[in-house]
């Protein structure tokens, strides 16, 4: 189970990577990107099929960023995060985040072994809106909540 320790060294990052944004504005992985844009962060999105996002340059994957990011988000189907987390451990990220809201999200049990044989923390299956402070959303404070009393929000 991840623990809050490895969620807020996740946070603490203020480099990160989000894979697989979207090139749909309206999309979920978009506003998850502007919400980290807007506490502070200096996001970098990934996406192969994109040149740019909201005006920023968009990388073809995480070993292409210059200077590289301390930290990665994959928003990806889990076949893809596979090979998002090889990409990682050769660009040097020490620390991804499979992202999980509703729906299957990005988590890989293959990737989130390559990752512990590779020395690479994880965060697996959980929405980073749950911990991001001041965060926009009712629905993610009851997710939280929801998570805190069946016992599964991270310790």
């Amino acid at each position: 189970m991840t623990s809050l320790k490895t969620v807020n060294n996740f946070l603490g990052k203020k480099r990160l990577a989000i894979v697989g944004v979207s090139r749909n504005e309206a999309d979920f992985s978009r506003g998850l990107f502007r919400e980290f844009q807007k506490q502070g962060y200096d996001v970098v999105p990934v996406n192969p099929g994109l040149t740019q996002v909201e005006g920023l340059t968009c990388y073809p994957s995480v070993e292409h960023i210059t200077p590289p990011v301390e930290g990665v988000l994959i928003m990806t189907a889990p076949a893809v995060t596979n090979q998002v987390v090889e990409d990682c451990a050769r660009a040097g990220v020490k620390l991804v985040w499979m992202h999980k809201g509703g729906g299957s999200g990005a988590v890989s049990q293959t990737a989130i072994a390559f990752c512990q044989k590779n020395g690479i923390e994880v965060i697996e299956g959980q929405c980073p809106y749950m911990f991001l402070p001041s965060s926009s959303g009712f629905v993610h404070r009851i997710h939280a909540t929801v998570k805190k009393l069946t016992g599964s929000y991270p310790r």
